[in-house]
Order: structure tokens, then sequence, then C-alpha cells
């Protein structure tokens, strides 16, 4: 709890912070600390700077002097879950009500109310994962069919959206990556409070949050940078007066706005002041004072900036309407004309008339908006999912990007959209020729995020990483003797000393792992005759270290229909591929089956083509995009010809390196999940690491220490692919943030690290001509390597980065690449076997 009894921040220091946020300086924990106890004329002074920061905002977007809302209807949809939040009315027991959840005609019902009411948002609360709490919950699902809450969740905004054309808004509480990815095309926006950075108010007996395992700010905090990876317009906010210090208070609009820069996605921040209520354990606890709202609202504006949406629940301020505006709010939130506020039923919605008669006198015009807020309307792309698009457009205004007040939602299918196929399709062909338009796409200044955020989650290698030359010789010894036992965490020193080795000893550990290689596979070098087709580069997804992905109306993008894709197909047959590997962008407008549909293409032009297709993250998110489970998704693609999957989209398998290089790429857990489950189904794949970028060697032991044990479970990796990160168009070195690539003695260690750590496990060790050439690639074949690739025929990828090796090879080019190393060439297929004559 707060201690009263401490004297707080003196006059002068809240002098001090109000004359430098006058002027536009960044304030620090303690200054924002200090004026939260600001009072009389230094709350108002605090006021006034905080409403002018406001309405600068409010003209930079176009809208000088609104006020925004939302009509929505209030949908709870089970006040069953699985926290016991000490303060909430919200959830109750089984035995309390008539249903475990609300059931699809009572949704929709409540939703068919509001739209003739003219409410544009369906609002959707509900528990935390009743079902692992409560067995009445579980039971109602199972009856029913539903795997979970959020299944049945996603079921039921589907309904909302085709039978009533309300926008769904998503308030499940906490998320992992993959269900946001799940429920982001059937919402325009999901939400889930903060609360509060202080761990002390969940961890220990008598906080407000002990006993919720949902309440972790830890947790929490992950939910919120996981909506912006996957591109989610999301609300949050904190709750004020529940027993945190004023600085804890700070610590919590420090986080937000951490990840609101990072990654772009919060779309409103609500400051939400506590309200005791009878019958629960905080009912003794005194109510959050109005003034140390306003106070709270007007740092958090201070904070956040101008462009930053601030709202107040106004059933919630007593009628202080004027005192939160001063504040420098810009939003009312949901209100119902309709439903009761649900979390809150003591205190009902003011009519509209009254809170626009109360905006109005404070000097401002009240108007309705969406679920969606205009800035992410206007957008579109990445925020909006295409099948969302129709309704949202419906309802919006499409120069302001706020509501339409006079329409009237009404129910539209929720469908893929048509296919548009066409853009730079010869890319593959002119990459080598005309090159790329630019050496960057048009969003570069914000897909990524803030880049100067970013830059401070680059974390550098720990001190004495390198290992001294007792771990160096210790390292060699068993290098000799047993190289896999490198991976064992008792070798961590002598492994890391290995990563380190240059010169004599460098040598020495290529000579042992070209020994290993010799032992394994023998001399000869094998290569596959192959194809590559990139479908699509149209991708939203952000990877900071992707040169390939372009947005829809981008120079060169493109998008290859089925039969383009078929025909290569058939070219490469013809001359004489055994395989074929598909890749494209994350394409928002790839329909559902679409990736069944290429690969059931290709199998009927080309029976006897190799069909190696869609990297994990391609796999995850079509999953979720489709509503079922990876391993169902996977069974899919193999019935339909899928014969083998790449295992791209690892980068490094170490989230720390990913949400830097990726931004929006899966988490390692799951690029995990889809390679094992890829390997139970009887599908192989490759497995790959891209290193010298923002990565230092600890984590390349961890990933090589991930790969073992997936291939210890599953024995699924046919080769390990080393990947050098080619630089030149990268964004995040364009940006100033990751290296020039790896140096030619990473490049050296690396590959031979793969052979002595992997050994025993993944015989196959193979190097890319496209980002080392040929003379690189000849060298690292002396060093643990035995296998060249393909010949790939096209190559869009590395040389949209800047790759300088060009984009094809032939047989009899691949063959002189071995002859460099001294070594015999012999083709392969796809799994290692020798082909049909």
């Amino acid at each position: 709890m707060v201690d009263r009894t401490d004297p707080g921040p003196s006059d002068a220091s809240v002098r001090r912070a109000l004359r430098r946020a006058e002027t536009g300086r960044a304030l620090d924990v303690d200054e924002a600390t200090a004026l939260l106890s600001a009072r009389g004329a230094a709350l108002d002074e605090l006021l006034r700077i905080a409403g002018a920061v406001r309405d600068a905002g409010l003209r930079e977007a176009g809208r000088p002097g609104i006020i925004t809302f939302s009509k929505k209807v209030f949908i709870p949809l089970t006040r069953l879950c699985r926290d016991r939040c000490h303060y909430c009315t919200f959830a109750t027991v089984p035995h309390r009500l008539p249903a475990a959840f609300l059931d699809r005609d009572e949704v929709l019902a409540i939703a068919r109310a509001g739209a003739a009411q003219g409410c544009k948002e369906a609002l959707f609360t509900l528990g935390d994962r009743p079902e692992e709490r409560w067995p009445a919950a579980r039971r109602w699902l199972d009856e029913r069919g539903y795997d979970s809450t959020l299944d049945y969740l996603r079921a039921c905004a589907v309904a909302v959206l085709e039978e009533t054309g309300l926008l769904p808004h998503l308030n499940p509480g906490v998320l992992s990556w993959a269900e946001l990815q799940r429920l982001k095309p059937v919402a325009p926006s999901m939400g889930m409070m903060l609360e509060t950075t202080a761990t002390r108010l969940w961890s220990e007996p008598g906080g407000p949050h002990y006993g919720s395992p949902d309440k972790e700010p830890a947790v929490r905090l992950r939910v919120l940078d996981d909506a912006g990876r996957v591109g989610v317009p999301f609300t949050t906010g904190i709750l004020i007066g529940i027993g945190e210090t004023p600085a804890e208070r700070v610590d919590a609009i420090f986080a937000i706005r951490r990840a609101h820069r990072e990654y772009g996605h919060l779309q409103e921040v609500i400051v939400q002041n506590f309200r005791a209520k009878p019958d629960t354990a905080m009912r003794g606890m005194p109510d959050a004072e109005l003034h140390d709202l306003a106070a709270t609202v007007a740092v958090a504006r201070v904070l956040l900036g101008p462009r930053a949406r601030i709202q107040a629940p106004p059933n919630l301020i007593a009628g202080e309407y004027d005192l939160l505006l001063r504040a420098g709010i810009d939003d009312w939130g949901g209100v119902s004309p309709l439903t009761p506020d649900h979390v809150n039923p003591e205190r009902p919605w003011p009519q509209l008339d009254e809170l626009a008669g109360h905006t109005e006198k404070s000097g401002f015009t009240l108007r309705e908006r969406l679920t969606i807020y205009p800035e992410y309307v206007r957008a579109g792309d990445p925020w909006l999912d295409p099948r969302l698009l129709p309704h949202v457009t419906a309802l919006a205004d499409p120069a302001t990007g706020l509501a339409v007040e006079q329409a009237r939602p009404t129910g539209r299918p929720w469908q893929e959209p048509e296919e548009v196929f066409g853009g730079r399709t010869d890319l593959h062909a002119t990459i080598d020729t005309t090159g790329r338009t630019g050496d960057r796409r048009g969003d570069f200044d914000s897909v990524y995020g803030d880049w100067s955020e970013v830059a401070t989650r680059v974390g550098a290698a720990p001190a004495g990483s390198g290992g001294g030359d007792a771990d160096l010789r210790a390292g060699l010894r068993l290098a000799a003797d047993d190289p896999a036992a490198l991976l064992d965490p008792r070798h961590t020193d002598a492994a890391l000393a290995l990563f380190a080795a240059d010169g004599p000893a460098l040598d020495e550990l290529c000579r042992l792992a070209d020994d290993v290689r010799r032992d394994t596979v023998g001399d000869d070098v094998t290569y596959v005759v192959n194809r590559n087709i990139n479908f699509s580069n149209v991708c939203y997804v952000g990877c900071r270290f992707c040169a390939f992905a372009q947005r829809e109306r981008d120079a060169d993008a493109y998008r290859l229909s089925v039969d383009q894709v078929a025909d290569r197909a058939e070219e490469a047959w013809a001359a004489g591929a055994t395989e074929v590997c598909l890749q494209g962008g994350i394409d928002p407008k790839l329909p559902v089956t679409g990736y069944a549909d290429l690969v059931r293409a290709i199998k009927a032009r080309v029976p006897g083509m190799h069909v190696h297709a869609f990297s994990p993250m391609e796999i995850v998110t079509a999953a979720a995009k489709a509503g079922v489970p990876v391993r169902e998704w996977l069974g899919l693609l193999r019935d339909a010809g899928l014969d083998t999957i790449p295992g791209t989209a690892a980068e490094i398998l170490d989230d720390e390196v990913r949400w830097v290089l990726t931004k929006g790429k899966l988490p390692a857990a799951a690029w995990v999940e889809v390679v094992s489950t890829a390997h139970e189904l009887g599908i192989r794949s490759s497995s790959t690491m891209m290193y010298g970028h923002v990565d230092h060697p600890g984590q390349w032991l961890a990933h090589f220490r991930v790969l073992a044990g997936v291939q210890d479970r599953t024995g699924g990796f046919t080769e390990f692919v080393a990947l050098p990160f080619v630089h030149t168009n990268a964004p995040i070195y364009l940006a100033g943030i990751a290296r020039p690539g790896p140096t030619w003695r990473e490049n050296r260690v690396v590959h031979a690290m793969a052979r002595l750590l992997l050994h025993g496990r993944i015989d196959n060790i193979q190097c890319s001509w496209v980002k080392l050439g040929d003379d690189g690639t000849a060298e690292m074949l002396r060093g643990g390597c035995n296998d060249l690739g393909g010949t790939l025929m096209e190559e869009t990828i590395s040389r949209m980065a800047g790759s300088a090796n060009g984009s094809a090879r032939t047989e009899e080019q691949l063959r002189a690449i071995a002859a460099k190393a001294g070594r015999p060439a012999r083709k392969r297929t796809t799994a290692y076997g020798h082909p049909r004559p």
C-alpha cells in the first residue's frame, strides 16, 4: 500500500518539473513522480501544459477540438475467471450464473439490439481462461465442441460481424502471440489493461492481484509487446489507487510508452481510478481521489505525447468532466445507450446528450469513433485484416477515419478478398540486371517502430564470453575426441572459447571439423537441382532485417498466381530440377486456401516434383488465419502434397534477439512447435541460423542447443544451413543498429562449429553460395561443410538484401566450386538420397 507518511516531493522539485514540462524537455521518473503530487496552482499549471500537448496532437491529427467516444454494447461473454482480483465484482462463481457462458443467440440478441440503436462496437469482456479453474466452464465448452474460451470467443465475433455488422473489440485478458494471431482476423481492435507494473501487488499476500496468475506484470507487459508484434490496434491503461506508489504508477506509464514507441500499436491509453465495491476484499479501501486522477492523466499526457489517445471512463469521475478535459484526455471511451458497464454496474454511463453537453461546455465537440481508432482505419495495412475491411469501411468516414454517425451496421460476409495478381513479377530475373527500385520500402520510417527505442534493446555479449587459453585448449581437445559434448552446459566456456578462435587455433578448429565431416559423410560434395519460387513479396510483418518485403503499393511488390507458380515448377522440371522451394511474404490477401492450392497445382502439373515449401512463420500465421491448430494445418498441407518444409524463419532462436531483429515474427517456442509437429507428421525439414547482425556467440551456442534438442526428440532435420546476414539493404543496418554482417573469421567459425556441435545429430552441413560467393563457399567446404544447397534458378530474398553473388548456378558451376575445394560433387535429392537416373 502507499506509504501515507512519506512527505513526497518538495515544492521546489514540482516547480522544476513543471518548468521542464513547459519547455518540452523529457522528464525522468523522479520528475514525473513529483508532478503527481501537484495540487492547487501547481496542478492548474500541470493541467494547462497537458491540455496544450493534447491540443497540439489533435491539430496534427486534423481534428482540432474533437473529443471522441465509441457507441457500443457490452457483451459479458462469461463472468467466470481463473483469477482472484480483490477489487472485482465482474468475476463470480458458477452457481450464481444461469450458465457458464452467454450462448450464441444471447450474444447476437445484444448485438442486434445495439445495432438497432446505432451502436457500432461490440465490446466482448470476459474472465481469463475460466475453463482452467471451473469444471462448469470446461463442461459447457466441451458440450458445444469448443476447445477453449478463446475458440468460442472467435466464433462469436465472426457471428456478430456476419449477422449484425457491429465491430468486435475483444478483451479476453492475457493472450499469447499465437492467440493474438488467431483473433486478429475477427476483431479490428483488442485490449488488456496493464493496470500496474508493481510486482509486489501481485506477489505478496494481501495484494490486490495476489493469487491471480494473469495479473503478473511481466506477463502483461509481454502481451503488450506481442500485440505490437502481431500488429493489433490495442487498448491498454493503468488502474490507480490500488496500493501502488507514485513512482510505481509512473513506471507503468513509462512501460506503456516504451511498448508503443517500439511497435506503434497502442491506439489508446486508459487512466482509470479505483472505486471501491461492496462484497469485495478491497471494499474498505478509499477511492482514488479525483485530483490525483487528474494529475495522473496530465502526467500520462506529458509523457506519452501529443499523438497518444488518452481516455478516462466518464461514469467513474463523479461529474468532473471539465477537470479531466483540462487534464488532457481526448476520448471518453465506450459509452452504451443499451447495456450497463458490467465491470462497474453501480455506476451507469452518462446519457450521450449529457456527455456531449459537458464536452461542449468545456470548449470541445464530441464525435463518434469506431472501436479501431481513426489513425489505424486510415492506415489500413498492416493493422486491419482484409476480411474486416468491408465491415469497417461501411461505418468509417474515409476522410477522417471517424465513424459516420448516421451509418447503421448491417451484417456482411466475413470472407477472403478477391485476389489481385501482378506487380513486378519479373523481379526474379531483373533483380540481377536492373536491380531493385530503391534501397528501402516506402514506409521505412514507421513500419519497423521507433529505431531509437529498438537500439536500446540490443544487448552486448557477456563480458569474458570468449574464454581463455585453457578453455580454448580444452575446447580443441573435445572437438577432437567428443565434439558433440561441446553442447553440454558443463563445457560452455570451452565452446565459447572455440567461437572466439582465431589464427592457428581457428585453422586447427576447421581442420578438426573437416576430419569429422570426412568420417561422417565422406568427401562427396552434394547439391540438389532445384528452383526457388517466391510467390509474393507483399508483407507487413516488419522484420527489421528483411529487404525482400514490400507494401502492396511499392514499385517492387508483386504476387504470382497459382498458374504462374505451376508454370515455373514445370519449367524447372524441364530443366532437370527435382525440387521447388516455395516461400513468400506474409501477404494479408493470400487466401486461407492459397498455400494448399499452390502445392496441389504443382503436383497436378508435375507429379514427380518434390515440394519443399513454407517456413514455420508462414505455417503458423496461415493456421491462425484459418482458425485451426498448427497440427491440423500441416496435415492439410501434407494431404495436398507437401513433402518437406524449410527450417527458415529461425534467425536466432533467442527471443531477446528475435524481437530486435524481426519485430513481428513468431517466438522461438512457436518455431520449435511448428518444426517438431511437422516432424511428428512425417514432414522433415532443414534447420538454419542467420548470424552476424545483433547477436553474439553465446546466443549461437544456445541456438545450436535448441536444434539439438529438437533433433533428439524427432530426428526430423535433414541438414543445417548457416546463413550469414546480408546487410547492404537490410533496414536494421540502414538504421545504424546491426553490424555489417559477420566477419570472415566468424563465417569460418560458425560453419566449423556447426559440424562439431551437431555431430551425431545432423550429418549434413550446408553453406550458401548466394551469401558467401564461390571462393567463400569453397573455403567452408574445407572447414566442415559437405553440401552446396541448390542451383536455385532464381533467388530474390538475398539479392534484394544486397547479395552480389547472383541468383542461379548451373550444375557445372556447383561442381567447379567443389573442385576448388579439391572434392568431387554429386547430385542429391531433397532428403539427401540418390536421385533416380
